[in-house]
């Protein structure tokens, strides 16, 4: 966790923002602090008296180690070193990448990218570069480990999950019981399908909504704040349309562009689902810590009441039928 847990995002006033890029960099920035979308960490547009626009992003307190945050720029650079388009964090004063604020907020800044959300049409060519660059990733992922980012498996996430949701109180208990006999049930089943799959460095969170056009210099990826080391097939799931079990024909056209570059066998499309269940209960785990966050409240106020309960589970035990049919067919 950061070492500085008492760090709050209400420090972050605008003469903070930019006295703390000014103190890691040779940079004199204008008044220019512009917000821009993030809901877990703050993210600022600035521009310095030359013209140059940047992007600082400040990392929420609490939720990764400077470890942690080193191995996700480490895989940045990786990708960048491999001709893979990406934005790498600029080297700061300490011959670094990552900055901390006098309130002990870690912070990263960017060079400004241009590019739009890649409108993603979904036919045979568009597959096949995707898998091309995912490809291309998943080469550079695999040339170092990553000891302090989670760990997406079924004795990593998906357990420390779970537990966490039994352990504090976020349900209610009459659907305790329920939950953690069905994610336990889902755990036995998920377990094997996993089973000696090799582990790489990964996106995390590879889907269109993270991958800029940039038109004549290509495809470009961003927001590798949920990297972590997993299968391989964690980001392939997120781009497909629908289930596995419908996405036969995108997956292999996927699995063509992807092994131009790496190999990877065609039995994993049995992972999708497994993943995907994996992915609804840490979603309910990222949710339950964001709970008492007033923008939460406003945007979810049924979050944690017995009918919410009882449709997550309900959407569980439909999703370990989905990972059953599909193994059987």
């Amino acid at each position: 966790m950061n070492e500085t847990p008492q760090a709050d995002f209400q420090d972050l006033t605008p003469d903070k923002i930019i006295q703390a890029v000014e103190s890691h960099t040779d940079l004199t920035l204008t008044g220019l602090t512009n917000p821009l979308p993030s809901y877990i960490n703050r993210v600022y547009e600035l521009q310095a008296e030359d013209g140059a626009r940047y992007v600082a992003k400040f990392y929420r307190p609490g939720r990764w180690s400077a470890q942690a945050l080193m191995e996700e720029h480490d895989f940045m650079e990786d990708c960048y070193d491999m001709d893979i388009p990406v934005a790498v964090p600029e080297i700061l004063k300490s011959d670094d990448t990552l900055g901390q604020t006098e309130g002990g907020i870690y912070f990263a800044l960017f060079p400004r990218m241009g590019g739009r959300l890649w409108e993603f049409q979904g036919d045979d060519e568009q597959w096949y570069r995707l898998g091309q660059l995912l490809g291309r990733m998943h080469t550079a992922g695999a040339r170092e480990k990553a000891i302090h980012r989670p760990v997406l498996s079924p004795d990593g996430t998906f357990l420390r999950d779970s537990r966490e949701i039994l352990e504090k109180d976020w349900i209610s208990g009459s659907y305790r019981r329920e939950f953690e006999d069905i994610t336990m049930k889902l755990y036995d089943v998920i377990k094997p399908l996993l089973a000696d799959e090799p582990f790489l460095r990964i996106h995390g969170d590879f889907h269109c909504g993270n991958i800029l056009d940039r038109m004549e210099e290509g495809l470009m990826i961003i927001d590798f704040d949920d990297m972590a080391t997993g299968p391989a097939a964690q980001d392939i799931w997120l781009l497909l349309p629908g289930s596995a079990a419908e996405c036969r024909k995108e997956f292999f056209m996927l699995l063509e562009g992807y092994q131009e570059f790496r190999f990877l066998s065609p039995r994993v499309i049995g992972q999708i689902e497994p993943l995907r269940a994996m992915r609804m209960v840490y979603y309910l785990a990222w949710c339950g810590r964001q709970k008492d966050d007033f923008r939460f409240r406003h945007n979810f106020p049924d979050w944690g009441s017995d009918a919410f309960w009882e449709r997550e589970i309900r959407d569980l035990k439909n999703q370990m039928q989905e990972i059953l049919d599909f193994d059987k067919a």
